[in-house]
């Protein structure tokens, strides 16, 4: 399995990295976790734009979806046809939420383009892929999810707070992309975010092999993420995600 990077800036694109997008690869499948604002266009750098064989969102923020109308357009309108459907797995509402995003009719949508399916507990087969979700501490419906492939083990936390279901969704993990929005500061709001120390918890708890922080907000400043997250009692291999990044599992 391979997992290469393609957006990591949390809550909007920063000045080095669209929002959430992570390409996972094997045995020529290709899928996207999440395709937020600013990432159809870095894919493109990565990979062929038709060469997608399946999408998953962990949730609906724009941050995390919002390039499905891009994506839309480029599918839907390619020269020479209309490019075949693809599975989308997300949210139960995602397919009417995707039609609003770009202001067109419920049916058919974006139908025409895109098969979707709702997100399952699982775990369920998507490709070679064995994929098992969680619900997580966010305020809207938001999942984390499990991917696993020949003995090697995903872990993604999509948006969350402090959530014991992670820990368990990245139990013994190769790789662990986890949410690091906020630095420690007092009074932060509940069940939204993650800290990097909290990631790095989290890891801990989960007994992973390699935590790489991500959805890191550009206000933030990333070395201090990475001395919080160092300082959480993990004692893995822990770096900070950017765009390019390559894990091959």
């Amino acid at each position: 399995m391979r997992v290469t990077v393609i957006g990591c800036s949390g809550s909007f694109p920063g000045p080095d990295s669209p929002a959430s997008c992570y390409l996972i690869q094997a045995e020529g499948f290709s899928m996207l976790l999440d395709l937020g604002s600013g990432a159809l266009g870095s894919l493109q750098k990565f990979h062929e734009l038709y060469d997608i064989d399946a999408i998953c969102l962990s949730h609906l923020h724009p941050d995390h979806c919002h390039d499905m109308c891009g994506y839309w357009v480029a599918r839907r309108y390619r020269p020479g046809g209309m490019a075949p459907r693809i599975p989308v797995y997300g949210p139960g509402v995602t397919p009417r939420r995707m039609a609003e995003a770009y202001d067109l009719p419920q049916d058919p949508g974006m139908t025409e383009a895109f098969d979707f399916h709702s997100l399952e507990r699982g775990p369920y087969e998507i490709g070679p892929f064995r994929v098992t979700t969680a619900l997580m501490s966010h305020p809207i419906e938001a999942y984390g999810f499990r991917i696993e492939h020949d003995g090697k083990v995903l872990a993604y936390s999509g948006d969350t707070g402090e959530s014991e279901a992670l820990v368990k969704l990245a139990r013994g993990a190769d790789l662990f992309l986890c949410e690091a929005s906020f630095l420690d500061a007092p009074d932060l709001p509940p069940e939204l975010h993650l800290t990097a120390r909290e990631a790095g918890e989290h890891a801990a708890r989960a007994g992973v092999d390699k935590l790489v922080l991500t959805h890191l907000v550009p206000w933030n400043d990333a070395d201090q993420s990475l001395v919080e997250a160092k300082g959480s009692g993990f004692e893995g291999a822990i770096e900070l995600a950017h765009v390019g990044a390559e894990y091959r599992l």
